[in-house]
């Protein structure tokens, strides 16, 4: 890699938010390049957790200290210290693993994880829950084994590079993956820590030798996200990320990206200073330059950023207080290029392509749906047991999406019946699942999430048999709303891309938000604060009969509350989303 010598021009030094650093600039600048005293901590056996600095450094290892909190009482009357273990999310571009790869996670997952299971999430990829620092190790050593690892999947960096799902189904896909993974590999951290302290890697007796080029000494203000946009499908809703790459192509052949910036969707509750917001779109780029573009925009990031105030530190904010214009002529200059004009393209959905669908190889791709993606073994609906089986037969790839389902990609046409049989025994393949609760999303949330407020995962399928009763009851069960429920304003779920989003405020209390859009390009409306299960479902038996007897032909929820004047579009989120 070549070192980027970028340094911020004398001009925009009055732009760098001046104060008090934030604590988490002290644990990384004196963290050894991420290393802190995390060996030191594996090695104590009075607790189950790691110190305060190695708890928030454990993250760019791609882990979060957790605890099961439906047992902190119980374990505080017992005078112990919470249940603590680590959630585990792993680095996997574009979402793609081999039956191989699964194999060996599952079988970890079996004997080490809370309940043996493996949960997909919205990142395009797999996190393991409940691994005691015991395991921990053995852990990182096992996905070494097999090709894989957790290095950035959280922390103040890039993490895992989504892409949108099934890049068989055409060349072009096949190419926005092949640059998901160049992409995450470019912007990875450089340091040795990842692989002395999980690995037993060589240590560095020096860290001189040691350069973060891109990411810098104390890494990024705030976490990154990238992804890779083949429209007209927005599977990965790029309005929710950081950077996004859109695929340009010329007679099927990928040319170049339309390049957006600053999309996010976290925010903190009474905190007006934070929003939702979509990204902006800078121009359009050649393919040679993705890579120093990609660099160009993570540093200007990096040495922009808000390390101050971390509630406001992600890139949708130093755009906004800096200025577009700003943003966009440092990118040009580090990158040493000038944007074109974006070019056009649509964006027409976001929802995985269930069943059955042929590449251009030749062979078949079966998308699964996963609710909550959480493979596990349920009576009557072995899923964990069913993947299993079919990992054993496979011989293409999985691709997991970022909506938590799961592709059985490259399969043979003498295969096809083989895998479908046993998809459908174990509960993979269910016809019965409606439009609806496939169209419906939670984050992982209670009890294992230390931020959550409310339910989210848990409480899914009970909300969606009740929402698939009010379409019902109104004449209208094969239709879907885009439904999300996320335990905290954290944005996991992506619930602020939804036309229903269910934001958590407290034990079964949630803030309701309308007016998302069906292709992820609109922020939803705050339309009811703190509203429990019965006024929720109150709410939307009056919406839903409004929308069927008002609506115009084919016109969708969120569009409807916006058109009807139930609630205003958000046009300016800083400005316009809590008026």
């Amino acid at each position: 890699m070549s070192k980027q010598t970028h340094t911020l021009p004398d001009e925009l030094a009055p732009l760098v938010v001046q104060g008090k650093l934030a604590d988490n600039e002290r644990i990384k600048g004196q963290s050894n390049l991420l290393r802190g005293t995390i060996a030191n901590d594996l090695q104590d056996p009075l607790t189950g957790g790691f110190s305060a600095d190695n708890f928030q450094l454990i993250r760019f290892h791609g882990m979060y200290q957790q605890d099961d909190r439906d047992l902190r009482a119980e374990r505080a009357e017992q005078k112990l210290e919470p249940l603590h273990t680590v959630m585990l999310r792993a680095r996997l571009p574009g979402g793609v693993i081999t039956p191989t790869q699964w194999q060996a996670i599952d079988a970890f997952a079996g004997e080490h994880t809370h309940a043996g299971s493996i949960r997909l999430t919205t990142r395009q990829t797999f996190q393991f829950h409940g691994v005691l620092k015991r395991d921990i190790k053995s852990m990182h050593q096992m996905l070494n084994q097999v090709g894989l690892d957790s290095i950035a999947t959280a922390g103040d960096v890039n993490r895992n590079v989504l892409c949108t799902s099934n890049p068989e189904q055409s060349a072009l896909h096949s190419e926005a993956y092949e640059w998901a993974r160049k992409i995450s590999e470019h912007l990875l951290p450089r340091t040795r820590a990842y692989a002395e302290v999980w690995l037993d890697g060589e240590k560095v007796e020096s860290t001189e030798a040691e350069e973060e080029p891109i990411l810098g000494k104390t890494y990024l203000p705030r976490k990154f996200k990238t992804t890779v946009v083949v429209p007209p499908h927005n599977d990965v809703d790029l309005h929710a990320n950081d950077l996004n790459f859109v695929a340009i192509a010329d007679n099927g052949k990928l040319v170049g990206f339309n390049l957006l910036v600053g999309g996010g969707l976290a925010m903190t509750h009474g905190d007006h200073a934070t929003y939702p917001r979509t990204a902006d779109e800078l121009g359009y780029l050649p393919l040679e330059k993705t890579l120093e573009v990609a660099a160009a925009v993570v540093t200007t990031q990096r040495d922009l950023g808000n390390r101050v105030n971390r509630k406001n530190a992600k890139t949708k904010y130093t755009i906004d207080r800096v200025g577009l214009d700003v943003f966009k002529a440092e990118v040009e200059r580090r990158a040493g290029l000038t944007l074109a004009p974006t070019r056009p393209y649509q964006l027409t959905g976001r929802g995985d392509q269930f069943g059955w669908t042929a590449g251009i190889d030749g062979k078949h791709n079966l998308t699964l749906f996963i609710e909550n993606g959480r493979i596990l073994d349920y009576p009557g609906k072995t899923l964990k047991t069913g993947m299993a089986a079919i990992a054993a037969i496979h011989q293409g790839t999985f691709r997991l999406t970022a909506n938590q389902n799961l592709i059985v990609a490259g399969v043979a046409s003498d295969d096809k019946a083989t895998i479908e049989a046993l998809a459908r025994q174990h509960g993979l393949l269910d016809d019965r699942h409606s439009a609806q609760r496939k169209s419906a999303m939670a984050c992982v949330s209670l009890p294992t999430c230390p931020l959550a407020m409310a339910e989210a995962e848990r409480v899914l399928p009970h909300y969606v048999d009740r929402l698939e009763t009010l379409l019902a009851k109104h004449g209208v069960p094969e239709e879907a709303i885009i439904f999300r429920v996320t335990g905290c304003p954290n944005g996991c779920g992506r619930a602020m891309l939804a036309e229903v989003g269910l934001v958590g405020k407290g034990p079964g209390k949630y803030n309701l938000h309308l007016g998302g859009n069906h292709n992820g390009t609109r922020i939803p409306r705050l339309y009811r604060e703190n509203v429990d299960e019965t006024e929720l479902f109150d709410q939307l038996d009056a919406l839903i009969g409004r929308w069927v007897a008002e609506r115009e032909e084919d016109e969708r929820f969120g569009d409807f509350v916006v058109r009807a004047g139930i609630i205003a579009p958000v046009i300016i989120p800083k400005q316009d989303f809590y008026a």
